[in-house]
């Protein structure tokens, strides 16, 4: 490394400290923590202001552009399942099919479907709060606090891993933009990895780490709406749907006399899934209430207040990750793979983890890190594919108290912030650590 190259590696490393430091003493919005670390990024590179001011504008453009339409649409279409009752009528349904033995599996498959279209803020919103009421209702045995967290332990699982490995999730998604991966290789090794991974971050993890817990009546709960909720074959078909569309049209292309279906094509867009699943799940859910004020705005009410925060937050990551491409990090991690033979799913790994732990959201630490991946990946010829599943597991790694997902757990489960840190922050490390070993043993294989 030359004296150019080590300067661009401390602006890099000074930008992000700043930006931490806004975000997690003064206690800005990661909004504006975020912009100002990657204006003094560009500053401290030695960019021309005006070129930096150019590439945070473009990095903004770039992300909500694109993912901001898949966050919205999801978040929209949570706030339908949410305020139906279409997603507690799935859990408290799957969860009476169930023995209490059965119960921490019945949660985990529960998170898992319902995560599966859904922002994780989102899906935590909408089943927490019945995973809490459904545990209170089990036998305790002696032990009601850990009865509890045995039940919600594998419902953050399965919330935490398809967040972090299966598109249509923002993150996934995005990197699959940015890396040119197969939309449709990366969910099938997507799913393959998270099974696994959730079961051991989730009911298996659950029986150490509960012993000794205590919790506390949760300072969240769910709002009570007087809407009947809709059948559960109906609840199903709308979280299903935008994964068979995505998933028809990608493998449609795998075969020859639909390979240039434009209709299919199009399925396989995640905006267009996500669109016509929003567009389908109005009439479903609500039924001949669709046209009352009220109803819509409380959708809209709930949706516009989650997307502000989330797209603001994304938008300024995608801004922090321009300046560092355009100031040349990604060239010079391409000639240091080379160079040394840094595996690049290793590489994609530590990257997202450092900006997860600075910058507190996994979304922002995956947009940032596909960002500078690029070049990485061209270099050595590894599978694209896989480096999103690396990215991603990095992104999960230890929540703690700069992550907005921390507080909210903290407030549904009821734990103490140690505790917290003993359940949610390890569960999250466990999938992190766990993800980058399965995609290393996947890449022996595909």
């Amino acid at each position: 490394m030359n004296g150019e190259d080590i300067r661009l590696v401390i602006a890099a490393v000074a930008g992000i400290v700043l930006a931490i430091l806004l975000i997690v003493r003064w206690r800005l919005h990661p909004f504006i923590g975020l912009l100002v670390g990657a204006f003094a990024v560009g500053l401290f590179a030695g960019l021309p202001l005006g070129d930096t001011a150019k590439a945070v504008q473009k990095g903004v453009g770039d992300i909500v552009g694109g993912t901001g339409l898949v966050v919205a649409l999801g978040l929209s279409l949570g706030a339908m399942l949410h305020l139906s009752g279409a997603a507690a009528s799935l859990a408290t349904g799957a969860l009476r099919l169930t023995g209490p033995k059965a119960a921490p599996w019945a949660t985990l498959g529960i998170a898992i479907v319902i995560g599966l279209p859904l922002f994780f803020e989102t899906g935590l919103v909408l089943l927490l709060p019945i995973v809490v009421a459904a545990a209170k209702a089990m036998p305790d045995n002696g032990d009601p606090d850990g009865t509890k967290l045995r039940l919600i332990m594998p419902a953050l699982a399965g919330l935490g891993v398809v967040h972090a490995l299966v598109p249509p999730h923002p993150g996934p998604l995005l990197a699959v933009e940015a890396l040119k991966a197969n939309l449709g290789l990366t969910m099938l090794y997507g799913v393959i990895i998270a099974i696994p991974i959730a079961i051991l971050a989730g009911p298996v993890l659950a029986k150490f780490v509960t012993p000794g817990v205590k919790l506390t009546e949760p300072v969240l709960s769910d709002p009570v709406h007087d809407l009947q909720p809709p059948h559960r074959a109906v609840s199903l078909f709308i979280v299903l749907l935008p994964i068979v569309l995505i998933a028809t049209g990608e493998l449609a292309k795998l075969v020859p006399a639909l390979a240039n279906s434009p209709l299919l094509a199009a399925a396989a867009n995640p905006v267009l899934a996500l669109l016509i699943t929003n567009l389908l799940a109005l009439p479903l859910l609500f039924g001949r209430r669709l046209g009352e004020e009220s109803i819509q705005d409380a959708i809209w009410f709930e949706t516009m207040g989650a997307a502000g925060a989330i797209l603001l937050a994304i938008g300024a990551g995608g801004a922090l990750k321009q300046v560092l491409v355009t100031a040349g990090l990604s060239d010079l991690l391409a000639r240091l793979v080379m160079m040394y033979s840094i595996s690049p799913l290793l590489l994609g790994w530590l990257v997202a983890v450092g900006i997860r732990l600075a910058a507190g959201s996994a979304t922002v630490a995956t947009i940032t890190a596909v960002g500078i991946m690029p070049g990485v990946v061209a270099a050595s010829g590894a599978s694209p594919e896989l480096v999103v599943l690396a990215i991603g597991a990095g992104s999960v790694f230890f929540s703690h108290v700069n992550d907005p997902g921390f507080w909210l757990v903290k407030g549904y489960m009821g734990t103490t912030t140690a505790d917290t840190f003993r359940t949610w922050s390890l569960l999250e490390t466990v999938i992190s650590v766990a993800g980058l070993v399965m995609v290393v043993g996947l890449s022996y294989l595909v």
